[in-house]
Formats: structure tokens, sequence, C-alpha cells
């Protein structure tokens, strides 16, 4: 018999505890409908030689649910573009990626990212190919990394569309708990920037090595976590795609922080967190001003009025929502959490 088939033979048995001498050679029907309920899937830690196939899987996936219930891509590049998904996950945290593997084929079929952090674990990214939709793939993931939480005892915390309903359905169904609400805006950057501000707003500057310990307050103080790995990251920037700024009080102390990325597959700010929306507005305009003359897209809280009405004011529109999403306690939030998708702040 082919390895193949001994293959499912071995998985059937394993199943259903049918004898093996009673499990015939079995016809392609068989064998596809097998391989369509998921007993040819296996999950595995994702490997620096996979980053090209999950590159093309994130392309995939993400314009084809855009397309079909938005009508537009996501991903307007190359699928290759998506690779910096990969690299930045796999420098911020090596090793901490899933994949779920078709073994008759070799093929990717799902893959997620997640980020341990001083206080919580992050979940990042995740995908399914269209080929498996619908198969399970993204609870095999998710649990996963549900697992590694909890053996750690920490908070699971997520950042999703509220759009996608089977997503949402997913995280819900395994008990994740929406606690904010973001409105995703875009915006055509003039080619002379934004106009002047109706008001007068904290200073902003480029962050250094010394705001390290003062970012970290602020993120504990406003959104009740901290990354410092991830700040170090922005700041040391080593990749070239990254800008980081901070906000500063009347005292001269830092009161917010900012980052952005600029790639071809992805043009965003975030992750960020101000004490007040002056000083959110102030960061934002300070990073909008780095991409003149092209299309960013930015998160803001729902509930900070006069941050959306400024956005408003310099013609963004809102393109989505998203739930800011935790599987145990989320802490409370006291002033305005800015997230992203690359790395999701949790």
């Amino acid at each position: 018999m082919d390895d193949w088939r001994v293959g499912i033979r071995d998985s059937i048995r394993d199943r259903f505890g049918a004898p093996g001498f009673l499990i015939p050679p079995f016809p392609l029907p068989v064998v596809a409908f097998f391989c369509y309920t998921g007993g040819m899937l296996k999950t595995r830690p994702m490997r620096p030689g996979d980053f090209d196939e999950v590159a093309e899987l994130i392309y995939l996936s993400t314009n084809a649910w855009y397309e079909r219930h938005l009508g537009h891509a996501a991903f307007s590049g190359k699928p290759e573009d998506c690779r910096v998904f990969c690299e930045v996950y796999e420098d911020l945290d090596p090793g901490f990626a899933v994949v779920v593997e078709n073994s008759a084929t070799g093929r990717i079929a799902g893959s997620c990212f997640y980020h341990p952090r001083e206080m919580h674990v992050s979940l990042g990214i995740l995908n399914v190919h269209p080929n498996y939709f619908g198969r399970g793939v993204a609870g095999r993931l998710l649990e996963e990394v549900v697992g590694f939480a909890q053996e750690r005892g920490l908070p699971l915390r997520l950042v999703s569309s509220a759009l996608n309903l089977d997503s949402y359905s997913l995280y819900n169904k395994w008990g994740f708990t929406p606690f904010a609400i973001f409105q995703d805006m875009i915006l055509d950057v003039p080619p002379d920037g934004l106009p002047e501000a109706e008001r007068e707003l904290p200073e902003v500057r480029r962050a250094e090595p010394s705001d390290l310990v003062a970012m970290g307050t602020v993120e504990f103080e406003v959104a009740g976590i901290s990354r410092e790995n991830d700040y170090c990251y922005f700041i040391e920037n080593s990749s070239g795609l990254w800008d980081t700024r901070v906000s500063l009080n009347a005292e001269g102390e830092v009161n917010g922080f900012l980052v952005s990325i600029k790639h071809d597959a992805t043009k965003m700010t975030g992750p960020g967190v101000a004490k007040t929306e002056e000083a959110a507005e102030a960061l934002l305009r300070a990073q909008l001003d780095r991409f003149r003359g092209e299309t960013v897209v930015f998160l803001v809280p729902a509930s900070a009025k006069s941050l959306t009405s400024a956005a408003y004011g310099w013609g963004a529109k809102n393109c989505e929502l998203h739930f800011a999403q935790v599987l145990g306690e989320a802490q409370p939030v006291s002033g305005v959490v800015m997230p992203t998708f690359l790395p999701e702040s949790g």
C-alpha cells in the first residue's frame, strides 16, 4: 500500500479504534472526505523555512475574506510582501508561532503568532487558507495559544474585526469578551501635510532609548499592560520600518507614545497610548506627517470623541471596526489606546 494510504489507515485506526486489518485500501473519494474532515491535519511550530508559504497564506486568506465581504482586497502588493509579518514576529518573539499542516500534502492550512508579555499573552494575526475555511483549522490554532496562556495563568488578549462574525463567534465560544471598540480610519494624507491644529497640543519628539521606562510607565497607567521588549525593538529600528514618537506634558514628562510602520504590505500607525486626547491627537498628527502623499490606516477608540472629530476634519473615513477582546481579566483603560495589527497590541 502507498505510504500516504498507510498514513490515512493509521490515522483512522487511531481516531476510531478499528483494527488495521479491517481497513482496506481507500478509493480517492474516501481519501478526499478524510482530508476534508481534518484527519490529515496536524499542528506544529512554525519554522523559518515556512515563512514564504505563510506569507502567501496571509495574503490569500486576508484578501479572500475582504473581497468576499467588503468588495476590496486588503493587500494590493505581492504575496511575498506579507513575509514582513513573519519577520517582525520572529524578531520580537522567536519561536512563538504555530501552523496547521496537511500531512498528506505538506501544505500549510493555517498559521498564527502569539506574544508572551510581562502581564499577558497577545494573540497575533491568525489566518486560514481559503481551501480550508470552515474545517476547524482556526480552532486548532487557537487551542494551542489558549493552552499556552492558561498554563502560565495569564490573560490572552487580541484585536479582531467586528465585521468578521465567523472569527467573532470563534473567540466568543472560547470565552473571549470584548472590552473596547476601535474605529479603523483611512486617510489620504495631503502632500503638504495636515492643516494646522484647531487647539493647542502637547509637544511631540522622536523617542530615544532613555524614554523606555517612561513609555512602559505610561502604558501601564493607561492600559494596565507593559511590553518593554517591544519598545526597544521599535526605537532600535534595525529594519528601518518603524518610527516612534513621544508626547510631553507641560513639565516635559512623557505622557504618551505612538509608533508607525511604513512597508509595502502595510502603512499604519500604532501601537500607542496617551493619557489625554490632546496628546493622542498630537502624536497622530506627527506620525501621519510621515505619510505625506500616501494612504494610511489608523485605529482610534470609538469613545475618543474629540480625536475622531479631528480625524474627520482631516478627511479620514471609517473603513472597519475592531474589538479589543480578552480571555481572562480585562485591565481598566484610563486614557487613549491606539492599537495596530503588526504587531498586535493585545
